[in-house]
């Protein structure tokens, strides 16, 4: 608790936990007086992490004594500001701080320093925490740790949080919080001081370097950023394609599966990386596809299900539908484990690449669900510690627990204005920043219920989308269910903007080509445009994206391949995956050597292809399927980083019967 008397009080804490307190009175009073017998309850503490060792210091400026003078905060008050310096021989290290601005939240640079502001409701008590770690590592995580206590009676503004420090790096510190606050889990709260979060708006993430190192597989992760680089160099004569809805055909693709089997044929440091998607960009070209849809490239742990014991815990996320931060690109998918700042300059020269082959880019995005998991089995990395109760929808009337909607535990309280601001923001980031085209949105019926789950009839945040000066322009495309049974095909609040994913047309071409009875109807209407679904108001059919196939469900091939799932591999005892599949074997399950099956399974995925593409609507084809590529019956393949995901490029040259 801050001392009446006094504007401000640091304390510092070493790798044992002494406490060593630091003063700093008013400006007639010596700032060195290190050591001194008044201290106080919040302030900066320095640590070493258990990991590492040396200076974490590395980057402030270094001073004999530091002089204090007066600046104006944001809102017009004159702050004082405070001197924190730690006795650490041979050398004095030292940083001031200011009370800091409310907005932008997140990091960002200002007359006085970098600022730092993160929203919590509910907290009683926040903590920022930086690590300047040693430069030239390939992991710059195991520095020393500062920590800072925000007082919140000068660091706090309405329920932002916010702080200014003048002498930090402009790049490569690693940052997050600790944040308390009250613990009655049947009112919704999950705080838990001892856990390091990630700033929901950090634009970049470090941690792991390397897709699927298991000897760093409990790595943390933290936020972090750049304020020295260059802007990415667009060119003088770049332009996005700007390609008309009616006229998109769309591959959906995962960025490290297209090209990281050696059958690629490139270099081990690119593979599965953004820059091997450029490398293969001729293949897009000759299939004639205008736009990419990209699995989730948002910050994900692809080790989350080797956190514990469990049937699942041989897997690896390589579908990635478990986003740890809605602003940072995937570090893993840079090329030679370059890191943040790499993956998003690499992520941006593969869109100006696919831009100058005229193809778009178009994210599939999961707001509706994060990380964190259920009230089980909870993983607490950022918005579950930060304010539970805001960020996720949560039963009050069953003791605070998370209400399910997505599947995977929780739901990502979307319709809340602070968790739609987030969202919004994160999506103009990506137009603005990242010059992408659109977005699919992953159960997108989510975004449709209010804080209780109910649906809404105008979801506030889908008009939003909608409206949006900057996202309205943007290709934004629903899968329109979720796991709550909310159905909305042909019924998704659109204001004349949403487009769909059309599970329709999937069902009802699959039951007709593989001989369902009385669908002839069915058919007719879906090749039409599905008129029945898409033709009120402004709404036209390319407002249905038609596929046969996605990337979860049977691949082509084994949609004509296997009349049942075979998901054993995956250790659910077979009880994941859709079991309506609507699909039919040719006469015998998997793979045969029969010639006059393997001849029918041809022509049958020709027909399906055919279909699709003289269809009225948007087309959309999976990755794999234009040489028929097989999961040997898999329809739920998300934990295997492995030949059953990854494109074979050495069958690329096309299907062919024998």
């Amino acid at each position: 608790m801050l001392h009446q008397s006094l504007p401000l009080l640091c304390d510092f804490k070493i790798a044992d936990n002494t406490l060593l307190s630091v003063s700093h009175f008013s400006n007639n009073i010596n700032n060195n007086s290190i050591g001194s017998s008044r201290v106080l309850d919040v302030g900066l503490k320095f640590s070493k992490q258990s990991s590492g060792g040396g200076s974490s210091a590395r980057g402030f400026s270094s001073k004999a004594g530091a002089k204090t003078t007066t600046a104006p905060n944001v809102y017009g008050r004159r702050a004082q500001e405070s001197v924190l310096e730690q006795e650490e021989a041979p050398q004095k290290l030292g940083f001031k701080t200011f009370p800091g601005q409310a907005f932008p939240f997140g990091v960002s640079q200002v007359e006085n320093g970098i600022n730092f502001a993160i929203f919590s409701q509910h907290a009683t008590a926040v903590t920022l925490c930086l690590t300047l770690p040693h430069r030239g590592e390939s992991e710059r995580t195991d520095g020393g740790m500062i920590e800072v206590a925000l007082d919140p009676k000068v660091n706090k503004t309405g329920d932002i949080w916010h702080i200014c420090i003048e002498d930090l790096p402009r790049d490569d510190v690693l940052y997050g919080y600790k944040i308390d606050g009250p613990r009655d889990w049947r009112q919704g709260h999950r705080f838990d001081s001892s856990i390091m979060l990630i700033d929901p708006y950090a634009k970049l993430v470090e941690g792991r370097r390397f897709f699927g190192d298991a000897s760093r597989k409990l790595s943390k992760f933290y936020g972090t950023y750049d304020f020295d680089s260059l802007p990415f160099d667009w060119g003088d004569d770049y332009k996005p394609p700007n390609i008309p809805e009616k006229d998109l055909v769309i591959y959906e693709m995962n960025v490290r599966a297209f090209t990281v089997d050696k059958s690629s044929g490139l270099d081990p440091s690119i593979r599965g990386s953004y820059l091997g998607v450029i490398e293969k960009i001729p293949h897009l070209l000759e299939l004639g596809v205008n736009a990419v849809e990209l699995l989730p490239v948002f910050e994900f742990d692809e080790f989350e299900f080797q956190r514990r014991p469990n049937p699942r815990d041989h897997m690896i996320n390589t579908w990635g539908y478990s986003t740890i931060n809605f602003f940072a690109p995937m570090i893993r998918y840079a090329s030679r484990g370059g890191g943040p700042r790499n993956a998003s300059r690499e992520f941006k020269e593969m869109v100006k690449a696919l831009h100058g082959a005229g193809i778009e880019v178009i994210l599939d995005v999961v707001y509706n669900h994060t990380n964190e998991a259920d009230d089980e089995n909870p993983f607490t990395t950022s918005f579950r510690g930060i304010d539970n109760k805001v960020y996720y929808m949560v039963d009050l009337n069953n003791n605070g627990q998370l209400l399910n909607f997505s599947g995977c535990g929780n739901t990502l309280n979307c319709n809340h204005p602070v968790v739609m601001e987030l969202i919004l923001d994160s999506l103009r980031h990506w137009v603005i920043e990242y010059h992408v085209d659109g977005f699919r949105f992953d159960l997108a019926s989510v975004l449709c219920r209010g804080a209780d789950g109910s649906p809404l009839n105008a979801p506030p945040l889908i008009r939003a989308i909608a409206k949006d000066s900057i996202l309205s322009r943007c290709k934004i495309i629903a899968e329109p269910w979720d796991c709550g049974g909310l159905y909305l095909v042909g019924n998704f609040p659109n204001w004349d903007r949403w487009a769909e994913w059309n599970g329709k047309y999937r069902d009802d071409i699959r039951k007709f080509i593989k001989g369902d009875s009385g669908m002839k109807g069915s058919f007719a209407t879906r090749v039409a445009g599905s008129a029945d679904l898409y033709r009120t108001n402004k709404r036209k059919p390319c407002h249905s994206v038609n596929f046969v196939i996605a990337h979860d469900g049977f691949t082509l091939r084994d949609l004509v391949s296997y009349n049942f799932k075979h998901n054993d591999a995956n250790g659910e005892g077979g009880n994941d995956g859709c079991n309506d599949n609507f699909s039919w074997n040719c006469g015998f399950e998997g793979e045969t050597d029969d010639h006059n099956i393997k001849a029918l399974r041809f022509r049958q995925m020709k027909n399906f292809h055919l279909a699709l593409m003289i269809s009225q609507g948007t087309p959309m084809m999976l990755m794999g399927d234009e040489y028929g590529h097989t999961r040997y019956g898999n329809n739920n393949s998300y934990g295997h980083d492995t030949s059953i995901n990854n494109f074979q490029w050495g069958l690329a040259v096309g299907c062919r019967e024998d």
